[in-house]
């Protein structure tokens, strides 16, 4: 779940969820589903800009967000730096801002204080795993998530593999 569609570590949380194979996720019968914030209208221009094609639905009035116990304002601020953030607070916070004014309608997508998570869900109703970004840097790794759904990794790094033989 994103804190919104603006918010510049989101925005790479979800450039690397793009990664993910849509096989992978066959292999392990899973889904992957974003939910953002904000209103309908900006999902397709947000997939378009990160390259997601996996599902992605929206809930304005944020009520998955406080089911889940998901919090307002940014909370603690010493925290591991999710390894999916590429750019440093300023020239973030200047991208994403830019890409609100610039946008075709003019808002922030959702409110800039709510906080996000990510969640394994089923089969059935059962949560599996939860976690609740404690600030806009606190996003788990993917990684983490992929693998506790029982689903293959993702190299996310741009380095060049080394394979042993």
């Amino acid at each position: 779940m994103l804190q919104n569609f603006l918010c510049y570590t989101c925005k790479e949380y979800v450039e690397d969820l793009a990664k993910v194979p849509k096989a992978f996720l066959q292999e392990s019968n899973v889904r992957l589903i974003v939910i953002g914030q904000s209103s309908y209208h900006h999902i397709k221009p947000f997939c378009s800009l990160t390259g997601y094609t996996h599902e992605m639905y929206v809930d304005p009035q944020r009520e998955i967000y406080k089911i889940l116990g998901m919090k307002r304002g940014e909370g603690n601020k010493v925290s591991v730096r999710s390894p999916h953030v590429k750019s440093n607070t300023l020239l973030g916070s200047i991208r994403s801002i830019w890409r609100a004014m610039t946008g075709p309608a003019f808002d922030f997508q959702g409110d800039p204080a709510q906080q996000g998570g990510a969640l394994i869900i089923g089969p059935g109703n059962e949560v599996h795993f939860l976690h609740l970004d404690k600030n806009r840097l606190d996003h788990v790794p993917i990684n983490t998530v992929l693998q506790l759904a029982g689903v293959k990794t993702v190299n996310f790094s741009n380095k060049p593999q080394i394979i042993d033989i």
